[in-house]
């Protein structure tokens, strides 16, 4: 970003940051938040880690400045919609709410620019792992701990030899076979329950797998995640879509100062 001027898109989706994690990359999403901005912001989905937290409780300040900062956001007239995940499917109970100016949904249709409508859902409703063996949901949980483990010694390792940020993770989803039919089962279920909905197409996350494709008349988005890949979906001015990255922390990023903001609850419109 030549000069590092921030840059304004109509609508913005983020998901999967799983704050109340160690993999959560928190400084990267604080970075990224203070160069970019939208009129329209959509949180699709676990952006709390409710599922780690009940194990150990991990708030650093920087999670805690993540929330401070979109809800800044919020108070400056963004519009800011709150869809739930499984990770934070607690936030399900609100539906309607509005903490701090931020409303809670379990879905939301965005109607883009050039007059496209597309379905903002998390997707974990179409995991049958996650509703029918909650169990195996669970140990996947796990098993994807010990992934995040090995990232993050891989992570270490290339600092130390003068290396950008790269996602083993993310490297092993696109090489393993059945990461691989998973994504493309989950992309099939999403753009199918997209038509059921008589919508143009579907924004989710989820699967950590940042995605823009087209199934015949369906276009299939995927957010990314804030763990792994660093990506976030933003809408021009113009309703073209793009899959932005952002694996790399400016060094004058962190000197803006948070204070505290009092959230104000209130029942409302979704919007």
């Amino acid at each position: 970003m030549p000069g590092h001027e921030p840059r304004t898109f109509r609508s913005m989706f983020i998901s999967d940051v799983h704050l109340g994690s160690k993999a959560a990359k928190a400084e990267f999403l604080i970075d990224f938040l203070r160069y970019h901005d939208a009129d329209i912001i959509y949180l699709v989905g676990d952006i709390v880690d409710g599922w780690r937290l009940r194990r150990s409780w991990h708030w650093p300040q920087s999670h805690n400045d993540v929330v401070q900062k979109l809800l800044r956001k919020a108070r400056k007239g963004a519009s800011i919609t709150y869809i739930a995940g499984n990770h934070d499917e607690f936030a399900r109970q609100f539906q309607g709410v509005h903490f701090g100016g931020i409303v809670v949904a379990d879905r939301a249709i965005h109607e883009t620019a050039d007059g496209k409508r597309l379905l903002v859902i998390h997707g974990d409703q179409f995991d049958t792992v996650v509703h029918n063996q909650r169990w195996l949901a669970y140990l996947g949980d796990h098993a994807y701990d010990a992934a995040m483990n090995v990232n993050r010694v891989v992570t270490r390792l290339r600092q130390l030899l003068g290396l950008p940020y790269w996602s083993f993770s993310s490297w092993a989803k696109v090489k393993v076979k059945k990461a691989v039919n998973f994504i493309g089962s989950f992309q099939t279920v999403l753009t199918e329950e997209a038509r059921r909905s008589h919508v143009d197409g579907v924004i989710c996350g989820h699967i950590h797998h940042a995605a823009i494709e087209n199934f015949d008349d369906v276009r299939y988005i995927n957010t990314g995640d804030w763990v792994e890949s660093c990506t976030a979906v933003v809408e021009h001015f113009d309703g073209r879509m793009e899959i932005l990255t952002w694996a790399q922390v400016l060094p004058e990023s962190l000197d803006e100062p948070f204070i505290p903001m009092l959230i104000e609850d209130r029942v409302g419109q979704a919007a």
